[in-house]
């Protein structure tokens, strides 16, 4: 869609919380006219406590008549059903999945667009904690959001490159969440105090187990818990209930702190061992999506985050093909997790990103 550099029409994803409210504020403050969609998932898995509820609808269409804009519902449950078959259908496999992803991308940006694009609204904007900045090949490209502990980027990897140039993240550039709820507060946002959702939204009560059961009962098989030789330490009541480093709620008596360093889906086998069985150096990640220009088979110096509140770690990049590349860290990291992303940063800039496939040597 061509964009006039003048326009200033935004159609803004609105969940009823208090980012997505504070991004209206300061779009309409940027001088945007704002246009709010609330996006319901319409699936039976929806969760009273997820971000589809009709509690968040109220709270949203609430805030958008305070601000005195525009807002509809768009049912999005058939686009959404895939996500959650493929979140099953992971933990089914023995791998921990990540489906917020897979819905910024496919579902909040992808329908996001699609329904800019019908209205003739040449920007879209969330409330994500992520910036969009000039990147370093002169091109829009997304950046962790100034405040650091609330960053989000890691969860936009998967978003196209070709719409960033329409992306408005204006919450990104607010340095703490505690001044984002400041501006609720100052303009009688009645979600000035909402807590920020936790759960996966399609998950009733966070209990992903209770979903599995009834939809993949094969992913709550029990099975052995066994070390590293082999060793019968135990007994489990469903693999999928494990992930890689969890070291919590093992079941099994040990004379040091042990981790989950292995899921055998086929066996229903859950090998466990000491720290240094769950640290790796290298991992192979499918399913990329690059942000930048990313040339084949040379080594890129980069910072690379392996799950949601993981630090990141520094490493060597390289592209192995098409939609894969392997990275090589500096030092061992914990639990290298297939299912979970490989997400690729130079400083604060987002090059893009992959799904781990596997974990190599420690």
């Amino acid at each position: 869609m061509k964009m006039s550099s003048q326009e200033k029409r935004a159609l803004l994803a609105m969940s009823g919380g208090v980012d997505s409210s504070v991004a209206a504020c300061l779009l309409l403050e940027a001088g945007y006219e704002v246009t709010g969609v609330f996006m319901c998932l319409g699936t039976d898995e929806g969760a009273p406590g997820g971000c589809c509820s009709p509690q968040d609808a109220a709270d949203a269409r609430r805030v958008a008549d305070r601000l005195g804009i525009d807002m509809f519902v768009l049912n999005v449950g058939d686009e959404f059903r895939p996500i959650v078959e493929g979140f099953l259908a992971e933990y089914e496999r023995g791998r921990t999945p990540n489906p917020c992803i897979h819905c910024n991308a496919l579902v909040k940006f992808g329908h996001l667009v699609a329904r800019a694009d019908s209205l003739g609204i040449g920007w879209v904007a969330t409330g994500h904690h992520a910036r969009i900045v000039r990147g370093r090949a002169g091109s829009p490209a997304i950046a962790r959001g100034l405040a650091r502990d609330k960053d989000q980027s890691y969860a936009l990897f998967a978003v196209g490159r070709d719409v960033l140039g329409r992306v408005l993240l204006p919450v990104g550039e607010v340095a703490d969440k505690g001044h984002v709820r400041g501006i609720a507060r100052r303009l009688g946002l009645h979600v000035h105090d909402k807590s920020d959702s936790q759960e996966i939204c399609f998950v009733p009560d966070d209990d992903y187990a209770a979903l599995l059961r009834a939809r993949r009962p094969r992913a709550l098989r029990g099975g052995d818990i066994v070390d590293s030789s082999g060793r019968v330490l135990g007994r489990h009541d469903g693999y999928a209930r494990y992930t890689i480093g969890q070291r919590r709620g093992l079941g099994v008596a040990a004379g040091e702190p042990m981790y989950v360093t292995r899921i055998d889906p086929a066996t229903a086998t859950v090998t466990i061992g000491p720290r240094d069985e769950v640290m790796g150096r290298r991992l192979i990640a499918a399913g990329a999506n690059w942000h930048a220009d990313m040339p084949p088979e040379e080594p890129l110096a980069a910072t690379v985050q392996i799950r949601y509140n993981h630090a990141g770690a520094t490493a060597t990049v390289r592209r192995t093909g098409d939609d894969r590349f392997e990275v090589h860290f500096d030092q061992p990291v914990c639990a290298i997790t297939p299912g979970q992303a490989a997400v690729v940063y130079d400083g604060d800039e987002l090059l893009g990103g992959g799904w781990i496939e596997s974990r190599g040597e420690r």
